[in-house]
């Protein structure tokens, strides 16, 4: 990763204003053909932003290419999931349906990040129920334009408001056998694109971070623990997300960067009033779903230790 390295310590760390959606992805995509790796893309990506909002889109989309590497590289995605009884595999009710040769699907999604400007969705749905009454999930690849998807989209939130959401009502859609990806929807998909998205965003976090500190002369060795908390996140990355051992190493990456994060609020003191304001209000993004992190960190341990663990 020395090239991300060198780029994260040697890029002019300048500032321009991103306005849109639109204007984000285009800076995302200049990135790419430079550092093509998901886990360089996030860092790299991370650092070109203006705010933690749009890092975080980029980290979202870097994480989302390292899960899926066969989708487009100049298609914002978005991975959809959430229902009415939230994101468990039990509460998924969208249905696959097969129909001749290939599928229909039916259902909703409350919570999509990005929905509103995604081009391709990967929608997890239902097929049904196995022997013991398990719900049975397969991964779905859509073109956000196909007949039969709407997507609706949600009010900002209090945080990272630049980002947008949408609810996804999806009735009837036509869905080919190839679009179908090859195994379970849960355990090779939904379940560790949550240890995925967490190393690719808070790799684009930390870039943003940096860029930050060398901007606005923060001490040397807050830029320089940043950087090395993003070397230890980024090799965790590239490992098998389904390893408890991974679950254990990222838990204890992020509870370093936790800290720094601590000793780094004396210096954005010392930052201009409105990126200052921005980050008290969008960190709040890092501390989401930090339960659910906690509770799968301790399952990892105690698989580790020779017990079943539940995540």
């Amino acid at each position: 990763m020395k090239d991300v390295l060198r780029f994260l310590l040697t890029e002019a760390p300048d500032f321009p204003a991103l306005d849109s959606v639109e204007a984000w992805w285009r800076r995302h995509l200049a990135v790419l053909p430079r550092f093509p790796s998901p886990a360089d893309l996030a860092l790299a990506s991370g650092f070109r932003m203006d705010r933690m909002g749009f890092a975080f889109a980029s980290g979202y989309q870097a994480a989302l290419r390292s899960l899926f590497p066969q989708l487009p590289q100049d298609q914002r995605a978005a991975l959809c999931a959430t229902e009415t009884g939230g994101g468990h595999p039990s509460a998924i009710e969208t249905k696959l349906t097969p129909k001749g040769a290939g599928w229909t699907l039916d259902g909703v999604k409350t919570y999509v990040t990005l929905g509103t400007h995604a081009e391709a969705l990967l929608v997890v749905a239902s097929e049904g129920r196995d022997a013991q009454e398990r719900n049975r999930l397969r991964m779905v690849r859509l073109d956000a334009r196909a007949s039969g998807v709407t997507v609706e989209p949600l009010p900002p939130l209090g945080f990272v408001p630049e980002v947008p959401h949408a609810a996804l009502r999806l009735e009837g859609v036509e869905v080919a056998p190839e679009d179908v990806l090859p195994g379970d929807g849960y355990t090779r998909y939904l379940k560790p694109f949550r240890t995925v998205e967490d190393c690719h965003v808070n790799l684009a976090v930390l870039g943003w971070l940096v860029k930050v500190a060398r901007r606005c002369g923060w001490p040397v060795a807050l830029r320089e623990e940043l950087v090395a908390i993003a070397v230890m996140i980024h090799a965790i990355a590239r490992e098998d997300p389904s390893d408890p051992a991974v679950h254990v190493a990222l838990g204890g990456a992020l509870a370093q960067m936790h800290r720094a994060l601590e000793r780094c609020e004396v210096a954005w003191e010392g930052v201009d009033v409105e990126m200052r304001e921005r980050w008290q209000r969008d960190r709040r993004l890092l501390d989401l779903a930090s339960k659910v992190r906690a509770k799968r960190l301790e399952a990892a341990r105690q698989r580790l230790a020779g017990g079943a663990g539940d995540d």
